[in-house]
């Protein structure tokens, strides 16, 4: 064991294993062991994979489904619709489970969580096996784990947890020895490198910087000419010095947005109107969560630029007389500024509503005509909806505008049960 982990900032980066379809293989013990694929909106496209998938079929991210789906179905391919709420829940229990390794913690992404490891005086390797057991016992999500001396290098040896098996899951960059570490990166592809995508590795490669190792080596100075501080910040990180600091709580979103495309098209104003509401609804559901109120609200509508119809696309904004965060004030601007823009004999494709300038409850201000004066019924009776929808199901308690029927509701043909998330479609023993 080192005792250069009580003396230098290290980090741990916790990654679930091919999130979508793991969090299905859950519920799901009979599908273990064969491929499964996880489409997105619509069931439009490929979105998720598990390794057996990857091995076994030729797919790219987004790649449409019907190209492939007479092949995946010859192989016994499992497929499933986007289930976010399941993947949503699954997230929270793992990031809880997280929580009890490390006093300070990073949400990163939906399958990704940083851990502050500074001060924890211990064998990184064991105890990346003990948190990947603990999650596994506790969620049944199988995750990798890596760990370095800054963020970018424990996503480095994440990467290598989970691609290569000599590690077992866990990968510890603390302990190995320079020329160790700088034969690991010279093995590996400079895309690799937390924030190198397709457009910059190809820059890189034509300076000459082809490998993970040349990146570390390269002039900072030139390096931020070139490419700016960011690039040179991550140069700096795979050096083990830290410059990007644990995001103890994420900075709060100037904006606030529900859309989704259609699963059929709608034509009239009244199934626009529904989709409307339910969007209104959800953004402002979502903008609650965070304490914020907004100041505008904005409206979309399209058809699809590849119809052969002509293409429609119209949205507005507007403001509003006082920060709100009642879904009823947002839903009756987003449907004012809805029958603004639409086109009669268009079939849409999508909409949706963002709510704009958003700000926390703490930085309310009033006005000289009391326009903006809290109002406790409304936020009261939007506290209760939100409770209730968040204790039986999200829709318990809705505004009559967002309809019944939805015929413009997002078509999700193989979705599981919310097994996690609605009363009524819980796991069952026979």
């Amino acid at each position: 064991m080192s005792s250069t982990h009580s003396l230098r900032r290290s980090f741990a980066l916790a990654d679930v294993n091919s999130m979508y379809a793991s969090c299905e293989e859950v519920f799901r013990p009979d599908i273990r062991g064969k491929p499964v694929v996880v489409l997105s909106n619509n069931d439009g496209c490929v979105i998720a994979q598990n390794k057996l998938a990857k091995e076994t079929l030729d797919i790219y991210m987004a790649r449409p489904w019907f190209e492939i789906e007479e092949q995946a179905r010859k192989l016994g391919t499992i497929v499933f619709s986007s289930n976010y709420e399941l993947y949503a829940n699954m997230s929270n229990r793992f990031a809880t489970v997280l929580s009890r390794f490390s006093p300070r913690m990073e949400k990163y992404s939906i399958d990704e969580t940083f851990l502050e490891m500074t001060g924890i005086n211990t064998d990184y390797s064991q105890y990346g096996q003990e948190i990947k057991d603990t999650v596994r016992q506790s969620t049944g999500l199988p995750i990798c784990v890596g760990f370095g001396f800054s963020k970018t290098l424990a996503k480095l040896a994440n990467h290598c947890a989970k691609k290569q098996d000599k590690w077992n899951g866990v990968c510890d960059l603390t302990t190995i020895s320079e020329q160790e570490l700088d034969s690991i990166m010279q093995q590996l592809p400079v895309s690799k490198v937390w924030g190198v995508g397709r457009k910059l590795e190809a820059r890189l490669n034509q300076l000459g910087v082809h490998d993970v190792l040349r990146l570390k080596r390269a002039d900072c100075k030139r390096i931020r000419n070139e490419f700016g501080v960011v690039l040179e910040r991550t140069i700096k990180e795979l050096n083990g010095e830290v410059w990007l600091e644990m995001e103890d709580v994420l900075p709060e979103a100037k904006q606030v947005m529900s859309s989704r495309s259609f699963g059929t098209r709608a034509s009239t104003l009244q199934d626009l109107e529904e989709a409307i509401a339910y969007h209104a609804a959800m953004a402002g559901e979502r903008m609650r969560e965070k304490g914020l109120f907004a100041n505008g609200v904005y409206v979309f509508i399209m058809n699809s630029p590849h119809d052969k119809a002509e293409y429609y696309s119209n949205s507005h904004s507007i403001g509003l007389p006082s920060p709100t965060n009642s879904t009823i004030k947002i839903t009756k601007a987003a449907q004012w500024i809805l029958k603004r823009i639409y086109k009669p004999g268009v079939y849409y494709q999508k909409a949706g509503v963002m709510l704009l300038d958003t700000i926390p409850a703490g930085g309310l201000q009033t006005d000289l005509f009391g326009y903006s004066k809290p109002d406790t019924k409304a936020e009261a009776l939007m506290s209760a909806i939100d409770r209730i929808n968040k204790k039986y199901a999200r829709g318990a308690i809705k505004l009559a505008s967002e309809g019944v029927e939805k015929p413009w509701r997002m078509r999700r043909s193989f979705k599981s049960p919310n097994y996690t998330g609605d009363w009524d479609e819980l796991p069952r023993v026979l």
